[in-house]
């Protein structure tokens, strides 16, 4: 599969981009465990499709020392024992916040509230930029058909 665009090739991308990117970068650096956000944008890559994100996070993830059996029950994490509070939490948010047009309230209070058990004020709003960032991202390169598969860790940070 060839991508529609090549982002890399576009000025007027490269000039977007690079304000983009540096958002991520600062999200990197933000006091949001770095596995809940690694498993956030890939919960959020999924439910979008965006197979170039799913493989970029799926093995960033693992490379930071996720495991097998967490990346693999993601998809299922309602039903997976392998999460912890602070973490379903996130996901509940995520899934919520991805899925706006789908429930029809946007998020609600009684996940808001869950996540506020679990999260600081800094947390929450890295949290609340990550699902949206990840949602802009897969956007973007779904729309364009990027391909997935070459991707290779710390190539995007």
């Amino acid at each position: 599969m060839d991508a529609r665009l090549d982002y890399f090739a576009s000025p007027t991308a490269g000039k977007a981009l690079k304000h983009f990117m540096s958002a991520g970068r600062t999200l990197k650096e933000s006091a949001l465990p770095a596995a809940t956000q690694e498993l956030v944008a890939l919960r959020v890559s999924q439910i979008n499709g965006c197979a170039a994100c799913i493989d970029m996070h799926t093995k960033e993830a693992a490379a930071a020392g996720e495991t097998p059996v967490r990346l693999n029950l993601l998809v299922a994490w309602r039903e997976a024992t392998v999460f912890t509070g602070a973490e379903r939490a996130a996901l509940a948010l995520a899934e919520e916040a991805t899925r706006l047009a789908d429930a029809g309230h946007g998020v609600s209070d009684e996940v808001w509230a869950h996540a506020t058990e679990h999260y600081d004020e800094d947390q929450l709003t890295a949290l609340v930029v990550l699902v949206s960032f990840m949602n802009a991202v897969n956007r973007l390169n779904v729309v364009t058909r990027q391909p997935a598969g070459s991707y290779e860790v710390g190539r995007a940070h």
